[in-house]
């Protein structure tokens, strides 16, 4: 038999949907909510970056007020040092001047202290040697 005499001898039956219908089919995705919210996440980040920012802030402030004790510190201990300065190169003029003694003693017309550049302005002794 030919193929086409199969085909015409069954009666043709077309394929239906049930009664009623197919059930809907679910295409959405049926997660549970995990975490929070991106909103709430950005909320969260805004204050967490903001009490950083205002803990920097008093840090700076913090930071100014010590430098600022330190600079007044310094200008007050200027006057200070300058005269325990003053004091520690009179003392060493003082001891230039014994020594310069005791070693020309013996030069007549040797004057102690005297300048060699016959210069009569005083002038500090710009080298110092520690011994």
């Amino acid at each position: 038999m030919s193929r086409s005499m199969i085909t015409m001898s069954i009666p043709f039956r077309q394929d239906m949907p049930p009664v009623g219908g197919f059930e809907a089919v679910r295409y959405k995705r049926n997660l549970p909510l995990r975490g929070p919210s991106g909103l709430a996440i950005l909320g969260g980040v805004t204050a967490l970056c903001a009490y950083g920012f205002y803990r920097v802030g008093k840090g700076n402030i913090e930071k100014r007020e010590l430098q600022r004790e330190k600079i007044w510190s310094r200008i007050h201990l200027v006057p200070l040092l300058l005269a325990e300065g003053d004091r520690d190169a009179y003392r060493r003029e003082q001891a230039a001047l014994a020594r310069e003694k005791e070693i020309m003693k013996e030069v007549k017309d040797w004057e102690v202290g005297k300048s060699v550049y016959n210069n009569p302005r005083y002038r500090s002794s710009e080298y110092i040697v520690v011994l």
